[in-house]
């Protein structure tokens, strides 16, 4: 994934002037922040074919309650955030996809407790209003459409 990504972002940067190091122009990060992630993922994936144990590591099960609640959680924060109209789904903004967010995130754990989910989305959604909205000034639907208008 790091060679991938590096190789992506290195290949986009010469769509930009790169310059040099003494003016640099807007392609010049991106492509040495792509030439190090391309690095560092080759040279993960050449460690990886290197085997400490004389047979190996056995790999385990697969956790496929955490990944489906994970992954889950994900799809829950996008479409509780911008809405789903093709089913009439409606966005329902930041406040409320964070603790959709972090309800259905919480349910990957065997013993989840909703108060304790309840009480992390509260700083989860407290801290990301005054970082994203407040200090950052990023304009996207804080609040439900219905609330605001």
């Amino acid at each position: 994934m790091f060679t991938i990504v590096g190789v992506a972002f290195a290949v986009g940067a010469t769509n930009f002037e790169v310059g040099n190091a003494a003016r640099m122009g807007p392609g010049y990060f991106p492509l040495l922040l792509g030439i190090l992630l391309t690095v560092l993922g080759v040279a993960i994936t050449a460690q990886s074919f290197r085997s400490k144990a004389p047979d190996g590591d056995p790999i385990g099960r697969i956790a496929w309650r955490p990944l489906g609640f994970v992954l889950g959680a994900n799809l829950v924060f996008g479409v509780l955030l911008v809405g789903l109209p093709s089913f009439g789904i409606p966005a329902m903004g930041l406040i409320v996809a964070i603790y959709g967010l972090v309800v259905t995130a919480g349910f990957a754990r065997p013993k989840s407790s909703v108060k304790e989910s309840l009480f992390l989305a509260t700083l989860l959604a407290i801290g990301s209003y005054g970082a994203f909205v407040y200090m950052l000034n990023l304009q996207f639907p804080v609040w439900p459409a219905f609330l605001t208008a």
